[in-house]
């Protein structure tokens, strides 16, 4: 178990923000299997061959097996660096990936090689060759092309909802409501600690640097950046990433497949503009179904600046789960 101590500086800088970069790297595990995704298999499964097609064109993709865990653990942080901003753009994070001097990448690629089994000699080769930052930087260029980027419009505004939803609870109630739900392995203790249960131990001072808040829509558990060379980040599951369950799909034969969809992302509220790159319709057809849904009295509006947040009514609640009804 990690014992983080905030202070109170660090509460001040402390902020969420969303990593393509990371996403990335974690698509990669679930493609490989070596971290479950339950949430993602219809994605996982279209995109296993593809992938699997492309990790045989990139000797980048293949030698990252090796340093990153089996269960899905990344030991070497120059992999996808935590981001220096809310919405840092992919190009902008691999730009920061392959400017990571040479000594630290090997120096962070040896302490990952202590931790496991010995690789072949081919592949230790290219981990420590000159030129494995630009290997590796190639490897996660094309996986973010040609797998990732396609979905990232509803991927990204899952994460967007997820930090909304977070950020608010933590305007109106502070740190420990805006950390109960997110992870059973996450505690804020009132001391001004946060225990974090990983597969390590110790007790870090963040010491006005603050803590980075990264959702993921692939990473099924928490993880994070402690190490002096980066920024302290903790990376835990976003909400709302199984919106489409088998009982939505049920409800599609009552009310359409759109306005189905619609009410099952709505577990939060959300904007047209987020809810038409969930659905991967223009904002006008979603503004469509959502005007139909809130006659019927199953969404309402609230307006929030210049966005409208939706949600779902008791009415919208008990048709995504009739359970939810009273005799």
């Amino acid at each position: 178990m990690y014992r983080l101590e905030l202070t109170p500086q660090d509460l001040v800088t402390s902020r969420f923000a969303i990593s393509p970069l990371v996403e990335t790297m974690h698509a990669q595990l679930v493609l490989d299997g070596r971290q479950p995704a339950p949430l993602l298999t219809d994605w996982a499964e279209r995109w296993r061959e593809p992938y699997r097609r492309l990790r045989a064109r990139h000797h980048g993709l293949q030698v990252m097996a090796a340093i990153i865990g089996a269960k899905g653990v990344a030991n070497v942080d120059f992999l996808a660096p935590p981001p220096t901003g809310v919405d840092v753009p992919f190009e902008t994070e691999l730009a920061k990936m392959r400017a990571v001097p040479l000594e630290q990448a090997h120096a962070e690629i040896r302490q990952a090689l202590a931790l496991r089994p010995p690789v072949d000699e081919p592949t230790r080769r290219l981990l420590f060759g000159a030129d494995i930052v630009e290997l590796l930087a190639e490897g996660m260029q094309a996986l973010w092309t040609e797998i990732v980027s396609p979905g990232w419009p509803r991927f990204h505004a899952v994460l967007q909802r997820d930090i909304a939803h977070r950020a608010g609870r933590l305007a109106a109630y502070g740190w420990a409501e805006a950390l109960e739900d997110l992870s059973e392995h996450v505690r804020w203790i009132s001391s001004g600690h946060i225990e974090v249960d990983m597969h390590s131990e110790g007790e870090i001072s963040l010491g006005g640097r603050g803590l980075l808040l990264l959702p993921s829509v692939f990473g099924p558990k928490v993880g994070a950046y402690l190490a002096e060379a980066w920024p302290y980040a903790l990376i835990y599951p976003a909400r709302g990433v199984a919106a489409a369950s088998r009982e939505h799909r049920d409800l599609a034969g009552l009310i359409g497949r759109s306005r189905a969809r619609i009410l099952a992302e709505l577990s939060g509220p959300a904007t047209t503009t987020q809810l038409a790159a969930l659905l991967g319709q223009s904002p006008g057809t979603v503004g469509e179904h959502l005007a139909a849904l809130r006659r019927a009295g199953a969404v309402t509006g609230a307006r929030a600046g210049r966005h409208v947040h939706y949600s779902r009514t008791p009415l919208g609640k008990a048709l995504i789960n009739p359970s939810t009804l009273r005799p």
